[in-house]
């Protein structure tokens, strides 16, 4: 498991986060595969791969090192995020091969649509919330065509570091 300091549970009144265990793997994936079916009903390939059984990003291993943080209200997961401390293949094509120090990398945000608007208050969480030691930024990134989610992370002070041959825009912001 990643080691990393909680400082704070508390992500709203109401929404707790924690750590997933690998039981609760089932329970993510869950999660994001009906995040997925929402992207598609809104017109978005977006996450796609999920709905055919395809993981790109490898959940249940992410979930087994201990990357994976889950939020709830109560017993009902109201969202997740994946935080990974070494860069993925992914992550190193569309950042390069050097450079990674002191990042940690922001990957599979979902929300449960009940709990729409939670993203602000987990990306919050993410900076201030949890500590790894040594990191002192977070990288995430983006498709170039979602003019929503790219608004929504410049709006939470993610400075956009350009745009990847891959087609998206990647984002970086420091953190204390």
């Amino acid at each position: 498991m990643s080691h990393f300091t909680m400082i704070n549970e508390q992500v709203t009144d109401s929404i707790k986060a924690m750590q997933a265990m690998p039981e609760h793997t089932h329970e993510v994936m869950g999660l994001l595969v009906r995040t997925a079916e929402w992207l598609r009903s809104i017109g978005s390939t977006q996450w796609g791969a999920l709905l055919e059984g395809e993981d790109t990003h490898n959940t249940a291993d992410a979930v087994q090192r201990g990357d994976v943080y889950l939020f709830r209200d109560g017993e009902t997961p109201a969202g997740v995020v994946m935080l990974l401390r070494e860069p993925s293949a992914w992550d190193c094509e569309l950042w390069g091969k050097e450079g990674h120090e002191g990042a940690v990398y922001l990957h599979r945000l979902a929300i449960n649509r009940k709990y729409s608007g939670l993203g602000g208050s987990i990306l919050r969480w993410a900076e201030s919330g949890i500590s790894f030691p040594g990191v002192d930024r977070i990288r995430l990134d983006c498709i170039s065509d979602n003019r929503y989610l790219n608004s929504f992370y410049s709006g939470a002070g993610y400075e956009n570091k350009g745009l990847a041959p891959t087609g998206f825009y990647k984002y970086e912001k420091r953190i204390k």
